[in-house]
């Protein structure tokens, strides 16, 4: 491979412009896919932690508006054994050019994952027997309490914290 020569730059852009050169291409967001018996173990584990999982998409209004409250969440109940979790529902094509940009842009500290099922149906009946497949979604479990809520609509953050609150097992 030719050597690249550039006669008139400056000497210090040539270690920065070998360092740019050198580096690979990362995607915006390390966003880790997930399938669909990852449900069955968020819901087997044996833990005191409560899972809270919603189910999103970046083209979903309704996911959208909510996302803060999850936010809020995570933030209130991080000394607590609370883990958020969202749960991309977006088409696989679009994780690095629009879900990764998308959590970048709303600086979204929850853990995010992407469902990497190509049939919904795969994933919808490990999570609830009564889930339509609509989104917004949310499924909070506690392994504790043998406790699972499951939400198919958009959840204010009283609405969110009070679900968290029943699933908590006592301190």
């Amino acid at each position: 491979m030719p050597l690249l020569v550039f006669p008139n730059m400056c000497p210090l852009m040539k270690p920065l412009l070998f360092f740019l050169l050198s580096v690979p291409c990362l995607s915006a967001q390390n966003i880790p896919f997930i399938k669909a018996d990852q449900i069955k173990r968020w819901k087997a584990a044996e833990t005191d932690t409560v899972y809270v999982l919603n189910f999103w998409a970046t083209w979903c209004a309704p996911c959208v508006e909510e996302l803060p409250s999850f936010e809020k969440l995570n933030k209130a109940y991080a000394d607590r054994k609370v883990r958020v979790v969202l749960i991309s529902t977006d088409f696989k094509r679009n994780v690095d050019t629009r879900v990764a940009p998308f959590i970048k842009e709303k600086g979204l500290e929850s853990a995010v994952v992407f469902m990497d099922e190509s049939n919904p149906n795969n994933y919808i009946n490990m999570v609830d027997s009564s889930w339509s497949g609509a989104i917004p979604a949310t499924l909070i479990l506690s392994k504790r309490k043998d406790t699972a809520l499951f939400f198919e609509k958009k959840l204010t953050y009283e609405e969110l914290e009070a679900a968290v609150i029943q699933a908590l097992p006592p301190d």
